[in-house]
């Protein structure tokens, strides 16, 4: 009879179950994380934690014995660099299983089983323990552990002040510092506009000038328009008098000449 035997066989042979959590050891340490059956899981919990907690002391003796159970020098190194430094601090407890329903063909309890210390989501979600203050009964009066007791709070009530009126020493400082800052931006944006409105004014007054330059510098080219238009008429009538002369002469020139011919004629 099995009376007060708790271990689970898991329907294999002493060999073929040592193995069987061998090779699941070394993959939960290689992966951080493996599936399984709930059954399976529980036994690999029993299996795989000792050797944790073994892998915090990082001798020769714990390599060799941790060696002997795993039979993997890449799972041992991993194990021993790594996750030794990760769960350094947790007292027990390093694996979480975490039930996911069951399985279809033979209706098994399946589960994810990894290491609590490489799931950073609930681990950003956990609350650090608040520790409980222990005190002991002694034969001292009330009124001085009272005194005793309320020594710290008044301390933190003065630091708590001091640390108010510095802030606000440094807030009121900041103050000033921006008020400066606007004034000055204010002045500079004053000038600027100032400038702006004067070269403008000066560009105005500028402009009437300039016409009035261009005006004057027109009057004189008129003038001369207006003599020549003057001095067209004399000069026209001088043309009509020379053409008037060269006609003359050309016609003094024939005259001549034709009585030179018919004086040869007579001679002949």
């Amino acid at each position: 009879m099995r009376h007060g035997k708790k271990i689970n066989h898991l329907g294999r042979t002493s060999s073929h179950r040592k193995a069987m959590l061998s090779n699941m050891a070394s993959s939960l340490i290689l992966n951080k994380r493996i599936s399984t059956t709930v059954a399976r899981a529980k036994e690999l919990r029993k299996y795989i934690e000792p050797l944790l907690t073994k892998a915090k002391s990082d001798t020769t003796h714990s390599r060799r014995v941790v060696f002997s159970y795993l039979n993997d020098k890449e799972s041992i190194k991993i194990l021993f660099d790594e996750v030794a430094e990760k769960i350094a601090s947790r007292p027990g407890g390093y694996t979480r299983i975490i039930k996911t329903g069951t399985r279809l063909g033979d209706n098994a309890e399946m589960c994810i089983m990894e290491l609590v210390d490489y799931n950073e989501l609930l681990l950003k979600d956990a609350k650090p323990a608040k520790s409980k203050k222990r005190s002991r009964r002694g034969g001292k009066s009330k009124k001085g552990s009272d005194a005793v007791a309320a020594a710290p709070q008044v301390e933190e009530a003065v630091e708590t002040k001091e640390e108010a009126t510095e802030v606000a020493e440094v807030v009121a400082e900041e103050q000033e510092v921006t008020e400066a800052e606007v004034a000055e931006e204010v002045q500079e944006a004053a000038a600027e506009t100032a400038e702006v409105v004067e070269e403008k004014a000066a560009e105005e007054v500028a402009e009437p000038a300039e016409a009035k330059e261009e005006v004057v510098d027109e009057e004189p080219a008129a003038e001369v328009v207006e003599e020549a238009k003057d001095d067209s008429p004399q000069a026209s009538a001088e043309a009509t008098e020379d053409e008037k002369t060269a006609d003359d002469s050309t016609e003094e020139d024939k005259g001549e000449a034709d009585g030179g011919d018919e004086k040869t004629e007579d001679k002949n």
